[in-house]
């Protein structure tokens, strides 16, 4: 992460200059034409299939036991309103705040997360951080950009709510005679979809005066060790000598997957030996992480998402009863399950910390 951190943070007012800049970064930041066709060939793809299955992805956690924060997403009772601003009102939940109105101003702090469809976690982690960056900078319009077009397709077509793209959110800044934009990312590290996200931005540099995109989650020392507090405060709870806490990140084919390994080993040297971290779709795996907790006498196991959100890996790959999801992996080893269905968003300490990733973005801005 140090290699690029002069791109964290930096005032773009040349698309030359970055585009220079991102060539020379760790990843490739730049796609090539024949690589965004085909990206947007199987988002068009996906959001037909994804059209059709819907409503099978609010299947939860049954069995075993299940902590879920809100309450169950699909009720009758709904009322749309508008597709603007505000959006869609139920009998009994407030009106959720969909940031994608006009009227912004000269300063937009747009803050861009991959998204879910899973609204209540939405609220609790995303809208939560939102409402974080907009209490801690008054000064700003905060808007919200989704980078999962599956994930606004999806949306879209079942509850008639609109959310912007990146493109759309950095359109409407555009617009609305923006001069000054902070991006903050809510992505857990600077993974490919950070490295996309900058480079969508650098086609904007010449459309405000000064556009800036903040760090994400884990971008220092320091990150790590205010995320490890505030993970292990968050389930001190279960933390009785009995229980393996484990923790399910997504896992990434970029050299920034380490960052679950460095999670791993930094827990380990704080003493926090019950503590276990692994990933969907890279390593640590799920047989890594049941290997390590098989070397303890532990009789009972919590899954955690360590996610922004609880969206579908947390419902399904993790709290799932299909074969090969983490519960039914650690209910056939033995262990009594607990999963809790909260993701990292929904933490008061996860939020401050993009806070100050903000501000941070903001002071290289001289704002």
């Amino acid at each position: 992460m140090d290699e690029i951190s002069a791109l964290n943070g930096k005032i773009w007012k040349s698309k030359t200059a970055l585009k220079r800049e991102c060539r020379n970064a760790p990843y490739p930041l730049l796609l090539d034409e024949s690589e965004k066709e085909d990206r947007r060939m199987k988002g068009k793809a996906a959001s037909l299939f994804t059209a059709v299955l819907s409503l099978s992805l609010l299947a939860g956690c049954s069995g075993g036991e299940m902590i879920k924060d809100g309450r169950e997403s699909d009720k009758p009772g709904t009322e749309n309103v508008t597709n603007q601003g505000e959006v869609r009102k139920r009998e009994d939940e407030e009106l959720e705040n969909l940031r994608n109105q006009d009227g912004i101003g000269k300063k937009e702090l747009l803050a861009v997360s991959f998204g879910t469809s899973y609204e209540d976690s939405r609220k609790v982690t995303i809208g939560a951080i939102e409402d974080a960056l907009e209490e801690a900078f008054p000064e700003y319009s905060v808007r919200r950009g989704f980078t999962s077009q599956i994930i606004i397709d999806l949306i879209k077509s079942r509850d008639q709510m609109e959310i912007d793209n990146v493109e759309q959110a950095l359109d409407r800044a555009a617009d609305n005679g923006v001069e000054t934009l902070i991006i903050q990312p809510t992505h857990l590290m600077d993974g490919l979809e950070y490295h996309d996200l900058v480079e969508e931005a650098a086609r904007y540099a010449d459309a405000f005066s000064q556009i800036v995109v903040g760090e994400p989650l884990l971008s220092s020392e320091d990150d790590f060790r205010r995320v490890i507090q505030a993970i292990t405060q968050s389930t001190a709870e279960y933390d009785d000598g009995k229980t393996a806490i484990c923790f399910m990140g997504h896992g990434t084919e970029a050299e920034s997957n380490q960052v679950y390994e460095k999670m791993q080993d930094m827990l380990s040297q704080e003493g926090y030996s019950n503590y276990f971290v692994g990933t969907v779709e890279a390593s640590p795996s799920l047989e890594d992480v049941l290997e390590a907790v098989k070397e303890g006498e532990y009789e009972k196991a919590v899954l955690q998402p360590l996610m922004i959100v609880a969206g579908d890996h947390a419902n399904n790959d993790m709290a799932g009863e299909e074969e090969g999801s983490w519960k039914r992996a650690f209910e056939d080893e033995g262990y009594q399950v607990t999963c809790v269905l909260k993701g990292l968003g929904e933490l008061e300490e996860i939020q401050q910390i993009f806070v100050d990733h903000a501000q941070a973005a903001m002071d290289s801005a001289g704002e």
